[in-house]
Order: C-alpha cells, then structure tokens, then sequence
C-alpha cells in the first residue's frame, strides 16, 4: 500500500481549488441559470452585484472535502496500478496504457462516495446569486453557509438528498479520471524519452494542464446533468424525475449543444488547476520518498 500519494494528492487538490474555484462558480451558474448567456456576461454581473466574495461562495467545505477526494483519487490509482502490475507479474515502473486507463476509472469512481455531499453543498450555495448586502435574513437567501445548506439538504430530502446527481458524477468522473492519467502518463512518457525519469518542472505543468482538459472534454456532458439535477426543485417543483428524464428533456428543449456550453470555461479553468495539481503532487511525492524509494509510476510499456 502506497500511503505517501494519498497525503500529496490531498495537499494537491487543495492547491488546485483555491486556483480554480472562481471560473467553476461562474461554469456552474451558467449550466444551470438560463439568466447567464456567457462566460463574460456572468462574471461581470457576479462581479458588479456580489463582489470578489461572489466568485468563492461555498469553497469552505469543498476546499476540505476535495482535499480527501483527490487523496482518495490518487491513492486509489496508485495502488490499483500496482495490483494491476503483479497480477500480470510485470516489473515496476512499466505500466501499459490499458493498465493507466482501469486504475484512473477507479480513482474516479472511488471518490465518488466521499465527493457527492460537498459537490451538492457547493452547486447550491455557487448558485445562490442574491447580494450580501441584502442581508441574510432575506427571503430570498435560502442558505447562510455551507453547514445551514449541508443540514438543510438533510432535512429536507434525508441523506439519500446528499447524493443527488451522484450517478452523473459517477459517469463524469470515472472516465474523465482515466482519461486524465492516460492524458498525463502518455505526456510524461514523450517528454522523458520512456526513462521514467521526471521531465523538467515546465513539462511537468505543461502534462498536467493537457490532462485536465482532456478530462473535461469527457466529462462536461455529465457535468451538466449532474448539476441541473443537484439543483432541481430547490426554487420550486422539480422539474426532473431522474437522470435519464433529465438527459433526455434536456437533450429535447436544448439541443445537444447545451452538454458543451460549458466546455471552454472547463478547459479554461482546468489548464491551471492541473498544472498546480501535478507539481503539487510531484514536489510532495519527490519529498516525502527517499531517493531510492519508488517514484510515481508515470512510465509505459
């Protein structure tokens, strides 16, 4: 068991919140609020009625519980990489791609679990568009922070209501996540010549922001379901009787662009992101291992 890629996956995607929280307020607003056309129009008015607060509504409790599930991500992978290898009895450090590929749909699926409740908290409070200077004890002002919403949630639909939308998490994240390392193992493997030997810091950053838009190109379809659903019924009816009507009413009144109006700003956001990401990770790894110890196995076969 690899522990040292939990803890430096953990301090890693903290780092890669606090980048990228403003850009997926503004993501998230626009995929479920038709009163935001674009990118530009959404961050001005977010921006001109809330303030810079607007931008980070709701990061408290994802900042804590993205920190476990990017620990539960690629501790996960790690180790299903490994036990991928000795069952075929291969040598460390040679991974092939389909081994890089299964070991990322895990990572993905397993944080599931532990991402859903704080994910639905942060949707919920992201798109809670009222002024602070309105005051919180306007009608208007549903939910006065990430505890109120968390009990909130839990009062009304029970804790089966913290795990609204997970099926689309599942399917955004499970194949994303694969993508994601193949994306960066393929990249890391080109630019260290198949040495396993850790590219320059440039590289490093350059893998890691073409991995995180590799990944949301997959997974923004889903993202968008899973937000529409995370937020239905809460200013009235629900419109939705599940994912598949959800997919497929929205499919029908939107068209199939609506799964991608989101993509720009995902890439936009995760280019960074996944840049601290992976150095992140790399540095902490590289410190926390001696120098004899086994390095993150980024090499194919």
């Amino acid at each position: 068991m690899h522990f040292v890629d939990f803890v430096s996956g953990s301090v890693a995607g903290a780092c890669g919140v606090a980048v990228g929280y403003p850009l997926d307020t503004v993501k998230v607003r626009i995929q479920t609020q038709k009163q935001f056309t674009g990118f530009c129009q959404c961050a001005a008015e977010t921006l001109t009625k809330e303030g810079v607060s607007g931008f980070f509504k709701g990061m408290l409790l994802p900042l804590t519980t993205v920190s476990m599930t990017s620990s539960v991500v690629f501790g996960t992978y790690r180790n299903c990489l490994q036990c991928l290898r000795q069952a075929r009895g291969g040598d460390w450090g040679a991974n092939t791609k389909m081994e890089v590929f299964l070991s990322g749909l895990a990572g993905g699926v397993a944080q599931v679990t532990v991402m859903s409740p704080g994910d639905i908290v942060k949707v919920r409070l992201q798109c809670q568009t009222e002024s602070k200077q309105r005051g919180l004890r306007k009608p208007g002002l549903k939910y006065l922070g990430p505890v109120h919403c968390l009990l909130h949630i839990i009062k009304e639909d029970g804790l089966r209501g913290l795990y609204r939308g997970a099926l689309p998490l599942t399917l955004r994240d499970g194949p994303s996540y694969a993508t994601y390392f193949l994306t960066y193992a393929t990249l890391h493997d080109w630019m260290s010549g198949g040495s396993n030997k850790k590219p320059h810091w440039t590289g490093v950053m350059l893998a890691g922001g073409i991995a995180g838009m590799a990944g949301w190109a997959v997974g923004t379809p889903m993202d968008v379901i899973k937000a529409r659903l995370q937020m239905d019924g809460v200013h009235g009816t629900q419109r939705y009787k599940g994912f598949v009507h959800c997919f497929t009413e929205t499919l029908r009144t939107e068209g199939a662009g609506v799964f991608f109006r989101s993509l720009s700003i995902n890439c936009l956001r995760a280019f960074p992101v996944n840049m601290v990401v992976f150095s992140t990770y790399e540095v902490l790894t590289g410190f926390l291992t001696s120098e004899n110890a086994d390095s993150p196995p980024w090499g194919l076969e």
